[in-house]
């Protein structure tokens, strides 16, 4: 039926599925559009990648000279300061967040909780609900408002900071405008009543301060300037985001190990000692300020440590009164693998679900006005509200309170906070409501609830709250506000392991068990089918339990949960990953991806640059390509002679080109000699061309060809004729000698800063820059097109070998996709040339090349071809 009703579609409007079909999948997915046969969004093309390899260039051999081990250790000691600073700043954030959210939502809960108890008796509820909504609808709409300013602040910004880390350079994830908009957005989303955590956005707040904290400068900020001249550089952002990004863990769980694991298992690709040592620090920097303020604020007693986390589960014990309770026993474990197959289904069906919702928005709502996006909000919003407050006072059952049993004073404080938080609504005395317990309180007191209340829930109330809190926390995640997913994916898998529980306990009668601990594990299954994390999942659940006899149990439902989920589908960040089409690469390639090698992946139509290039072509180049590196090569002719009489540029090249890279690929021609049919290029054979010693035949001036343009030296350089359809394959893959790769931003440095010499002098004259003001402009180089082309001479000549990288990592023709792809995400690389065996580049591998979906299509022609 699929297919007839795609091909009825196309009959009855050819010219819509003409256009459809002409598009490109980049296009495509640019428009919010999808390959319906295979119902997938391919990587995009428009996202850059981020400069984690070091280039050795002079003036970095110039900083190195000067460094000794006293510098060194002074640079250290740098480091371990701002990262100490990142994890107190972080703690600060979530500090200030925890405090707002709390102050609005029981100023909210206040009043309406009087309203309802007083119109219970005049029969005015109407207006409770009304009073409900006008604190909700505002809260929500100051919310989307701030998204429309920063609109990546939305959601949880966890996949943002995991493509980030990753190596994906997504425009404005850590601005210091992002940070704000998220920390407030995120306080109003909470305290507007949607289901939404804010423990998610904690991780983009603290990634945020850790990319931005240690430059000491903000565009947002341009007045404000300090002449800071450490960690300039992808390389130590991406330490310091981290490290932000764990912290941000330990701040909202109270967990630092399980935040510096989520650093590790989820983002970064480049990972050593040193940096785990910096990021558990800053992880404890931030749980440690965070819990010394609000242990002062809440308790009064400052200098004690009481609140560990923004969310707390609390200590679980059974109650003394109960002889046959254990925490847990062996047997079940059975239940617990059951109830993880069970949370990776409802995991995979709530991702399914969001996936859906989120296409749709894609095609419908975002293409529209910004005011749609902020209606949304406010349509949740309100649905949310009327479904909360009429569950609350409709579907509730009266159950009676349970006296508190447990002995200690921090398990009577933690009873007592239980038992403050439940709701009385329309029942008698030493009864409490129980639905209105649930929905009518903060996400994690109805937690708490969960875990500890020993009084029963009503197996008909906990399946209706989760069936309302699954559908709406699905149709929540996605709109236009800063949105968690830990918390809501939480709550409802608690009140799943509860009703396990109870119909455990009243079915089958096993009187054992303790309901909290199926509580906890339900929680753990649903969490981990969302969003499909193990390891640090794991810690950060014992962490704040603070029950390590847990962790067996709970790192088995994971597992079962996440193979479970698997099968059907990715996890919910990985889902959106791919949705924004950002080009993420995965921890490892498939086995069959070593059928093929880096020829089969590489970008063979290469835009390059000579070691001396005029400014005319530069900017030629730039203003005309959107790469953002460029291969330094010099061509291998035979009559080079004659271009060295009549031209300074070519003899400069050509003198660099035989002081350099010649002599290695002379010398590797001389072992090969046996090997006749050895190519020079994987292009084309120029074995003989290479290895013949005589002369070539004498031709018409070479030097007038090139200057009546009928001859052309840099036919790429030109780029109304690149590529042309006129080419023969010689002029298009002609060998090439590779150098080294210079990046746009260096380019575009050098030509605003005037770095250039004129054809009657020597390269020698020309200004050197050091390496402080090549990194000046970071982050933000200028741009080409801004260039004053007014203020250069394009016939002046730039010699960029002293600021390019002659010594990338690059691989060979022949090497396996598995070795490039280990290679290219291990060292965090942007480009990896292709390089024969005698020094000429064949090809180019950026991350484009390496994502599974465009190594499928390579795969398959590659079968083709067999």
């Amino acid at each position: 039926m699929a297919g007839c009703g795609s091909g009825l579609c196309c009959c009855c409007c050819p010219r819509c599925c003409g256009e459809r079909e002409s598009r490109t999948p980049e296009e495509l997915t640019i428009l919010g559009e999808t390959r319906e046969e295979e119902d997938e969004i391919l990587p995009r093309k428009d996202y850059e990648s981020l400069d984690y390899d070091r280039c050795i260039n002079d003036p970095y051999l110039e900083v190195l000279e000067t460094m000794d081990n006293k510098k060194a250790q002074r640079y250290e000691a740098v480091k371990w300061v701002m990262v100490f600073a990142i994890g107190v700043c972080t703690g600060l954030v979530g500090l200030f967040v925890d405090f707002f959210v709390r102050l609005f939502t029981q100023l909210k809960f206040q009043v309406v909780q009087s309203s309802v108890e007083e119109c219970t008796e005049k029969g005015c509820l109407a207006l409770s609900l009304l009073e409900l909504l006008g604190f909700n609808l505002t809260f929500v709409f100051l919310a989307s408002l701030l998204v429309l300013i920063q609109p990546v602040a939305a959601g949880s910004g966890i996949p943002e900071i995991k493509c980030y880390l990753n190596g994906v350079k997504v425009p404005g994830v850590v601005r210091l405008r992002t940070v704000v908009c998220k920390a407030m957005g995120v306080l109003f989303s909470v305290a507007g009543g949607l289901f939404v955590g804010k423990e998610g956005p904690m991780i983009h707040s603290g990634a945020v301060v850790g990319a931005g904290l240690p430059q000491f400068q903000s565009v947002s900020l341009r007045k404000i300037q300090f002449n800071f001249p450490y960690f300039r550089s992808d390389r130590d952002k991406r330490d310091f985001v981290s490290a932000g990004a764990a912290a941000g863990v330990a701040a909202a769980f109270g967990a630092p190990i399980g935040g510096t694991l989520f650093s590790l298992e989820e983002g970064s690709s480049f990972w050593n000692q040193g940096l785990t040592w910096k990021v558990l620090f800053c992880s404890m920097a931030a749980t440690f300020t965070l819990n010394f303020f609000r242990s002062g604020i809440q308790f009064g007693s400052w200098g004690s440590f009481q609140l560990p986390g923004l969310l707390n589960f609390g200590e679980f014990k059974c109650s003394e009164s109960d002889k046959k309770c254990h925490l847990w026993t062996a047997v079940d474990l059975g239940f617990f693998i059951l109830m993880g197959i069970v949370g990776g289904l409802l995991g995979a069906t709530f991702n399914c679900l969001n996936k859906r919702l989120a296409k749709y928005r894609m095609r419908n709502v975002h293409p529209k006005p910004k005011l749609v996006r902020v209606l949304e909000s406010l349509l949740v919003s309100l649905t949310t509200t009327v479904v909360v407050f009429v569950a609350s006072m409709v579907l509730g059952e009266c159950r009676q309170m349970s006296s508190t049993g447990h002995s200690g004073n921090d398990t009577l404080n933690l009873q007592e906070d239980v038992n403050s938080s439940i709701k009385t609504f329309f029942c008698p005395n030493e009864t409490y409501n129980d639905m209105a317990t649930l929905f009518f309180n903060p996400q994690e007191s109805a937690i708490l609830q969960l875990f500890h209340q020993d009084g029963t829930f009503s197996p008909v109330t906990l399946s209706l709250f989760f069936l309302l809190y699954f559908s709406l926390s699905c149709w929540t995640y996605g709109i236009s506000v800063p949105s968690g997913l830990f918390v809501p994916s939480l709550l409802c898998g608690a009140a799943f392991g509860r009703l396990v529980a109870n119909l455990l306990k009243s079915y089958i009668g096993l009187d054992h068990i303790y309901s909290g601990t199926f509580a906890l594990i339900g929680a753990a299954a649903f969490l981990g089918g969302v969003v499909r994390m193990t390891i640090s999942l794991t810690v950060i659940l014992i962490e704040s339990t603070n029950e390590i006899t847990y962790g067996l149990p709970i790192m088995i439902t994971l597992m079962v949960a996440k193979w479970t989920g698997d099968f059907f589908n990715k996890g919910i960040y990985d889902i959106h990953v791919n949705l924004r089409g950002v080009p993420l690469l995965e921890w490892e390639t498939e086995v069959e991806m070593d059928k093929l090698r880096a020829s089969d992946i590489m970008e063979p139509n290469l835009t390059y640059v000579y070691p001396h290039t005029r400014i005319q072509s530069l900017v030629s180049i730039l203003r005309t390509t959107v790469h953002h590196a460029f291969p330094v090569v010099t061509e291998n002719r035979g009559n080079e002679r004659e271009f060295m009489k009549g031209n300074q540029l070519i003899s400069n090249n050509i003198k660099f080109k035989k002081s350099s890279i010649l002599t290695r690929a002379g010398e590797q021609r001389k072992r090969s000699q046996s090997m006749k049919s050895y190519p020079s290029s994987e292009l084309r054979n120029m074995c003989d061309e290479h290895i013949a010693t005589e002369e070539p035949p004498e031709k018409e001036d070479l030097l007038q060809q090139m200057l009546e343009r009928r001859y052309t030296p840099y036919p790429n350089l030109y780029p109304d004729q690149s590529p042309s359809e006129e080419w023969t394959m010689e002029e298009r893959f002609r060998p090439l000698t590779f150098h080294g790769l210079i990046l746009r931003s260096q380019l575009v440095t050098l030509l605003v800063r005037g770095v250039c010499y004129s054809e009657s002098q020597s390269s020698a004259s020309q200004p050197r820059l050091s390496h402080a003001e090549m990194s000046e402009d970071y982050p933000r180089y200028p741009d080409i097109h801004d260039l004053d082309l007014t203020l250069l001479n394009p016939r002046m000549i730039v010699d960029v070998t002293p600021y390019m990288n002659p010594s990338p990592f690059a691989v060979s023709p022949n090497t396996h996709v598995s070795q490039v792809f280990n290679l290219f995400r291990t060292m965090g690389l942007r480009h990896l040339p292709v390089v024969n065996a005698v020094g000429e580049i064949v090809g180019i591998i950026t991350r484009h090349n390496l994502t599974h979906e465009f190594l499928q299509a390579r795969l398959r022609q590659h079968y083709q071809s067999i």
